[in-house]
């Protein structure tokens, strides 16, 4: 296991994370950058080696229902890739160029579901097509039947 000392070296390498020191000598590490709500990546990091990184965000990460995961345990590789994982999963997404190039000036909405992938919501000549990449998986007369389609099969807006 990592010493609070080791893991403060480690996360500290991180210029985007701001620390800030709170109660009982912990310390949280916040993401300003965030694209979301959630700023905090470290959070309570502990003197006695305990502490917490989010990764709700991210898919093959147990955590509880904060969103968070234990790293009390974690080695120095896996403790970097969380916080690699947790920052990427907090930051703006740019458009890969295939969508770039289906939605053109187009209005559009990102939908994710719990395993992070992602479908587009596109307002094509009075349609709405949802895609799934570069492919058409459905489309719909108006928003609301898109919505309730999305919804049912699990995707929330991004």
């Amino acid at each position: 296991m990592l010493t609070f000392e080791e893991k403060l070296a480690i996360i500290e390498t991180y210029p985007e994370l701001e620390r800030v020191n709170v109660s009982l000598g912990r310390v949280n590490f916040q993401f300003n950058e965030s694209v979301y709500d959630k700023k905090n990546v470290v959070y309570h990091l502990h003197p006695n080696g305990n502490g917490f990184v989010y990764a709700g965000r991210i898919p093959n990460y147990k955590t509880d229902d904060k969103g968070m995961v234990n790293i009390r345990d974690y080695s120095a590789e896996d403790l970097k890739q969380i916080i690699r994982d947790s920052i990427t999963s907090l930051s703006a997404v740019e458009k890969p160029i295939a969508e770039a190039a289906i939605i053109g000036d187009l209005e559009e909405e990102r939908w994710v579901n719990k395993e992070n992938e992602t479908l587009l919501l596109i307002n094509e000549d009075e349609t709405w097509n949802i895609y799934f990449g570069l492919n058409l998986e459905e489309t719909f007369s108006t928003y609301e039947e898109a919505e309730v389609f999305l919804v049912e099969e699990g995707f929330r807006r991004a």
